[in-house]
């Protein structure tokens, strides 16, 4: 119980410090919130950019055979259907008679330790939900009194381009992935660019999702972004790509500075009929362990229901061997929400300093910092020692994420910069008006050195790259 109240306790100390430091913003808050979206502040716009770079970075820079892609959200209502979104992408919905909380039923057996099948018909997931719900409480109001489990689909509609008030002819839709733009797009992309089989498309942009019960922050939305890449290859090369994918990908968190005993993997035992294997990278959030990116060997299944409905031929013939095939699709997806998450959970530190002093730091790692450094005059109301640390933030503006502060004394200066997670504070004082050296403050351990302002660029290029801060001066006493 103790344990539960902990990890409750630090989900709402992230939660409230996204919000006072211009993390996430709860969307239209002024009108009372809208459920389950979010707006990213100032510094959740860095975070999340930064995440973005780095994961185009390890994914499409460094990698020769995978290239980018930004395909539009609204798309062609047949794409829905071939993908199987209007026909079977729902979700199990029962709502308690006593409070009126509608709520996931797969989500309420889990919690009981009993998994559902999210292949089950209707009628197959009451039946589970019959055998269980005796023991099942509703978390609103502790009752177990509960309505038809009855399915509903996520996919969000729009009226784009109908001008009559039945949506039900020739509906639109917000896309419930980001992947369908990449399958339809495969064929333009193999003959517009140096690519042959096996190759890759990456994509990040917004996906939308009529989710039930939106819970947990920014882990589960009703608007979120994801990461995807589809990997193209053919048939006798999927699992032993499938297999180098999973390893590239957990060794990306390793590198991204998630701690290797926060991450598991989690196997899917009940397949979708076309899939050959599926994994889940699982991260420990507070909340416990759960998924963070998905990882899945998908067959030849996507090309094939998009030539089908299409009528357009998507298969493709070796060069060399002259075989003809449809490719096999393996795909690594992620949001850009739950990795921030994910990275915040990581990242909050409670410390406990001298005289009983607590300090809240977000120790990210160098290169996801939103801001890398912070300049500061000693004091704010002595002209020269702002010029210059104006001076020093204007040049220093130019390559990196920086912000100046004035306001409050420097022991407050150095929590905010603390709280926001930014790399390095550096103090103008009265010396650096005399020799140009200026007083460089370590975010994680709080030492202090003194350097050359001539040096600092080279020094915060050398501290994001991983050098350690006390490699570049002495320790001021």
């Amino acid at each position: 119980m103790a344990e539960n109240k902990q990890t409750k306790d630090k989900m709402q100390q992230i939660i409230s410090l996204c919000k006072r430091r211009g993390f996430v913003f709860p969307s239209s808050e002024i009108y009372g919130g809208f459920s389950a979206v979010y707006d990213l502040g100032p510094y959740g716009v860095e975070l999340a950019n930064n995440i973005k770079a780095a994961w185009w970075k390890a994914m499409v820079q460094e990698r020769e055979n995978i290239v980018g892609l930004d395909s539009a959200i609204f798309m062609h209502s047949k794409i829905w259907e071939a993908s199987g979104h209007v026909g079977g992408f729902a979700d199990p919905l029962t709502e308690c008679k006593k409070c009126n909380s509608r709520l996931r039923v797969d989500h309420l057996l889990e919690e009981a330790g009993v998994m559902a099948d999210e292949k089950m018909t209707e009628d197959e997931i009451n039946k589970l939900f019959d055998e269980h719900k005796s023991k099942i409480k509703c978390p609103s109001c502790g009752k177990n009194d509960w309505t038809k489990v009855k399915k509903f689909n996520l996919l969000v509609k729009a009226n784009l381009g109908n001008f009559t008030e039945d949506w039900s002819r020739d509906p639109v839709y917000l896309r419930g992935e980001t992947c369908q733009g990449i399958y339809v797009n495969y064929l333009n992309v193999l003959n517009s660019s140096r690519v042959q089989i096996p190759f890759g498309i990456a994509q990040i942009g917004k996906a939308f999702r009529n989710e039930v019960t939106a819970r947990q922050f920014i882990f589960r939305t009703r608007e979120f972004e994801q990461m995807e890449m589809q990997y193209f290859c053919s048939p006798n090369q999927e699992m032993e790509e499938y297999e180098k994918l999973r390893q590239s990908r957990w060794q990306y968190y390793l590198n991204l500075g998630i701690s290797e005993k926060n991450l598991k993997w989690h196997k899917h035992e009940n397949l979708v009929f076309y899939a050959k294997e599926a994994y889940d990278i699982e991260y420990n959030f507070p909340f416990g362990f759960k998924e963070l990116e998905g990882i899945h060997a998908r067959s030849d299944y996507d090309l094939s229901q998009h030539s089908k409905f299409s009528g357009v031929a998507l298969d493709y013939t070796d060069p060399e061997t002259k075989e003809k095939y449809i490719p096999h699709i393996i795909e690594s997806s992620v949001g850009v929400g739950r990795t921030m998450l994910a990275v915040l959970t990581e990242a909050f530190v409670e410390e406990q300093l001298e005289k009983g002093e607590t300090r809240i730091v977000l120790k990210f790692p160098a290169k996801l910092a939103p801001i890398k450094a912070a300049i500061f005059p000693l004091l704010a109301n002595k002209p020269e020692l702002v010029e210059k640390a104006r001076s020093i933030f204007n040049e220093l503006k130019k390559d990196f994420m920086c912000e100046f502060d004035d306001s409050g004394n420097i022991g407050k200066r150095y929590r905010r910069q603390d709280e926001i997670g930014t790399l390095v504070a550096l103090t103008c004082d009265f010396e650096t008006l005399e020799n140009n050296t200026i007083t460089l403050r370590d975010r994680d351990t709080m030492a202090q050195i003194r350097v050359d302002v001539a040096k600092i660029k080279e020094i915060l290029e050398k501290i994001i790259e991983g050098e350690q801060f006390l490699s570049f001066g002495k320790k001021i006493k």
